[in-house]
């Protein structure tokens, strides 16, 4: 089984974890391939590249989940969709599925194909210029955000939905997130947690400057543009899953689309997104409080 690897060179333990790795995956029938940036924390001779794969049958992320979307762009360009599984090496760990403890068992579930897949939703973003030229701009898992660079302060932004403008909005920026994204920054945005289940998009505004602006959720299908308004187009950033960006030019726009393909996350085990959420978010914990 030809297994990549990614992982976060930032974490004290992920030479540890890699050359246990390479002492483990020989014997379970596992051959790895790795990412160039991590080579050489792997004990010699380190795995070949993830280029070199033919096929890919798994991608195992270590690190968060930042890690994790940065695997799921290393397969924007893969010729079939590649599962990924995420091993949480921090804290929170919201898009994993196992630890550093649990990856012997991770490893011999994924040989004997006792897991199962999630399939999530990704955007594939492009920025228009006025002629219509496009350029494609890495497939995102969680998010595209419009915003200002330099310094903080508001820019006026046309947000349409399949041509139909929705208005002009007057932020520190636009989130258009996947469910995925729905727990990340649009959260923080005051946008809706969404199901992964659920097909649709949301839109958020950040730090909105009326209150008659709320986040809204639009059909997965949709296709969302977001275009600066003059004179707010100076230092216009977008960011694609808080990794990687580029700038808008005046005239430009960013749109937003769902992608061709979805992005497989591997689960191992019964725990549920609701229980995630219970886990990992803290959510509808009372235990600070007072029994009366």
């Amino acid at each position: 089984m030809n297994v990549g690897v990614v992982g976060n060179p930032s974490y004290r333990d992920l030479k540890t974890i890699l050359a246990h790795l390479a002492q483990v995956a020989p014997r379970v029938g596992v051959s790895l391939f790795t990412e160039e940036q991590i080579g050489p924390l792997w004990p010699t001779p380190a795995p070949p590249a993830l280029d070199r794969a033919s096929p890919l049958e798994c991608l195992v992320t270590l690190g968060g989940d930042g890690t994790l979307l940065r695997g799921a762009r290393t397969l924007d360009s893969a010729p079939a969709p590649t599962p990924i599984l995420g091993v949480n090496l921090g804290r929170v760990g919201f898009l994993t599925t196992a630890t550093s403890q649990t990856l012997d068992w991770a490893l011999d579930a994924l040989v004997r194909r006792a897991y199962a897949t999630e399939a999530r939703l990704a955007l594939a973003p492009f920025i228009e210029n006025k002629e219509g030229k496009s350029r494609a701009e890495p497939v995102v898992l969680n998010d595209a955000v419009v915003h200002k660079g330099g310094v903080a302060r508001v820019i006026r932004l046309r947000v349409s939905v399949d041509g139909d403008e929705l208005g002009q909005y007057s932020a520190d920026g636009i989130v258009i997130a996947t469910p995925t994204g729905s727990t990340a920054y649009a959260l923080s945005a005051g946008g809706p947690i969404v199901v992964p289940t659920v097909d649709a998009i949301v839109v958020a505004a950040i730090c909105p400057h009326t209150l008659a602006v709320r986040p809204l959720v639009v059909p997965a299908d949709a296709a969302v543009t977001v275009e600066p308004i003059p004179p707010w187009t100076e230092d216009v950033l977008v960011s694609f899953d808080g990794q990687v960006g580029t700038t808008m030019r005046a005239g430009e726009r960013l749109v937003v689309k769902r992608a061709a393909r979805p992005v497989l996350l591997v689960r191992l085990g019964p725990e549920g997104f609701f229980a995630r959420m219970r886990k990992k978010l803290n959510w509808g914990d009372l235990s600070d409080r007072e029994r009366r």
